[in-house]
């Protein structure tokens, strides 16, 4: 699947804002984001935030990968993306170690490239825009132990490989050691296809497993498990989802999902394309450096767009 905005010919000043003098972006300019799975409705809200920056900046942009989860053809769509030589590359990668040398190789080809939602930190990429991934493990993390009155047994689900979700694991795992009553037992890679959380999910239930809360690390799972324990009319079970695609915020409604992390994905977008877009433009000093070991880099090494937990106390100022 492809998201694409080619837009009129004109010109637009700088994200700063600098005078008439200075330079100007200019409509032949094309930017990419890449990303693992452009069909979710979580890569759509993002790929919308680019698409709206490429009109106020008026330049090009392009949402490209493949349309099921899959990191290596996520890598190969990234090297095509690089031999056409476009002003700047998002990307968010699937598997940050085979992404790292495609990063580093478009970096010293003199394209700029931003990591969003997932980092390649190890990588030549100038910085990361996306969520604190620890602080909303932690944040989900208080939320379940009060759910489950600081005693239970919790199964996960992740998309192995992947830093962003393994960070968020660590930040529940964190704030579950002030609960030692509550026991994490499994972690399901459900390979970023939702078939696999609901066929889990229904063995776990045929099997009476002990489990009282489901927790999912991204954005597919939650409602798949919602969905099994509607079918088998199964209740008192706590799920904690990620992000809010449209099916996640009714099973909120409905009483079966408790609660969702809220992720800002059309902000890294939106955000992620104006900042790629002026570093394009102005290329100033020291754009390739390493920023975490710079003291005088010219970009910070993390911006972050912001968590939020939606349960039903706010779910109808989220739906707005």
């Amino acid at each position: 699947m492809r998201l694409t905005a080619v837009l009129s010919s004109a010109f637009v000043l700088l994200l700063c804002g600098c005078g008439g003098g200075g330079p100007r972006h200019q409509t032949t300019e094309k930017y990419f984001l890449v990303c693992a799975n452009t069909k979710i409705p979580y890569w759509q809200e993002a790929g919308a935030g680019l698409m709206q920056a490429a009109k106020d900046l008026k330049v090009q942009a392009e949402m490209v990968g493949p349309e099921t989860y899959d990191a290596n053809a996520e890598r190969d769509e990234f090297k095509r993306v690089v031999a056409k030589k476009p002003a700047g590359i998002l990307v968010s990668p699937g598997n940050p170690e085979a992404m790292k040398p495609e990063i580093d190789a478009a970096m010293a080809a003199g394209i700029p490239v931003i990591t969003i939602d997932s980092d390649a930190p190890q990588s030549q990429r100038l910085f990361f825009v996306g969520t604190n991934n620890y602080q909303a493990g932690v944040l989900g993390g208080k939320y379940l132990a009060e759910a489950l009155n600081g005693k239970g047994s919790v199964v996960f689900f992740t998309i192995a490989g992947q830093k962003n979700l393994e960070e968020r694991l660590n930040g529940y795992q964190a704030a579950l050691e002030a609960s030692p009553g509550i026991k994490v037992t499994q972690v399901v890679d459900m390979k970023g296809d939702p078939r696999v959380a609901f066929d889990a999910t229904t063995e776990m239930l045929d099997k009476k497993a002990a489990v009282d809360a489901f927790v999912s690390l991204e954005s597919l799972s939650g409602s798949e498990i919602a969905e099994v324990l509607q079918r088998q009319k199964v209740s008192g079970k706590v799920i904690v989802a990620m992000d809010t695609a449209a099916t996640t915020l009714e099973w909120i409604e409905k009483g079966v999902i408790a609660a969702t992390i809220m992720q800002k994905p059309y902000t890294m977008g939106y955000y992620g394309l104006r900042a790629l877009a002026e570093i394009a433009l102005e290329k100033p000093a020291g754009a390739r450096t390493m920023n975490a070991t710079d003291p005088k880099a010219p970009y910070p090494v993390f911006v972050d767009t912001g968590t939020m937990l939606v349960d039903k106390s706010n779910l109808a100022d989220v739906k707005k």
